[in-house]
């Protein structure tokens, strides 16, 4: 089996939206200013409130008159504002959210790093260290915050799991270099080159006609690709072999004079 091809995601050029170095942070745009008539509601029905803190922490809310939480006389209640407080005060994991598109640099460069190790490792034809590798890539990839940006997101998981599909097929795994491939035109279909590995991990798994099928649809993307082209001929031709086998006439013992 040839497993030709590979070559094109691991020599640098790796797909659109592939980047060498930590993305560029969006610049932020104006907060958005308030309506003015429902600033004017606001303002209308605004009603100062004399309170006043006290506590170690300075945490608590009471009545500025009585120093009391919950004050008939002036008919305060701040009980459970302080509690609240409370609450927000004793969470240290409460993750308060930067800016959106704000992208973390140090995993952008640990996503580059496992990926281009596990390069390494195919090229040295270590096909199992090369996918532990590529899963080490796209975990930390997933890992992103929900606030950073889903396109960046979506570019690096295809492009490390496109790779791993290519060291599956390599180490003969074809059915999880399949499931790959397919994850892959999940999150880029443009991109010929999921296409690509899917037809390559069909081929070996002997469905030709469906490998045909997956090459004609990412030929649709990049029609003019080399790869694409030279990979479809071979797998015509495995297809007009399989036919000429099966019309090939059976030979037959000749019948036993009497």
């Amino acid at each position: 089996m040839s497993h030709g091809g590979h070559g094109h995601t691991h020599d640098g050029t790796e797909g659109p939206g592939h980047t060498h170095g930590p993305p560029q942070q969006a610049m932020m745009p104006p907060p958005p200013q308030m309506d003015p008539l429902i600033q004017a509601a606001l303002d209308e029905q605004f009603q100062a409130v004399p309170l006043a803190v006290q506590g170690d922490a300075r945490d608590q809310a009471v009545c500025a008159k009585h120093s009391l939480e919950v004050c008939s006389d002036c008919g305060l209640n701040f009980a459970e504002l302080n509690v609240f407080t409370k609450l927000i005060a004793q969470s240290n994991e409460i993750a308060i959210p930067p800016p959106p598109n704000v992208v973390h640099p140090n995993r952008s460069q640990a996503v580059q790093k496992t990926k281009e190790e596990g390069n390494t490792a195919y090229k040295q034809k270590n096909w199992l260290q090369a996918i532990n590798f590529y899963n080490m890539s796209a975990n930390i990839a997933a890992s992103r915050n929900p606030w950073e940006p889903s396109a960046l997101v979506r570019d690096e998981m295809a492009i490390v799991v496109c790779n791993r599909s290519a060291a599956f097929a390599a180490a003969e795994d074809y059915v999880s270099a399949l499931v790959d491939a397919d994850v892959v035109i999940q999150l880029k279909r443009p991109w010929s080159k999921g296409h690509f590995r899917k037809a390559k991990a069909l081929v070996g798994l002997q469905r030709f006609e469906e490998a045909r099928d997956a090459v004609m649809l990412g030929l649709q993307f990049e029609p003019d690709s080399a790869e694409m082209l030279a990979f479809k001929k071979e797998i015509e031709d495995q297809i007009e072999a399989q036919a000429a086998a099966t019309r090939s006439p059976k030979l037959t013992s000749a019948p036993t004079p009497a």
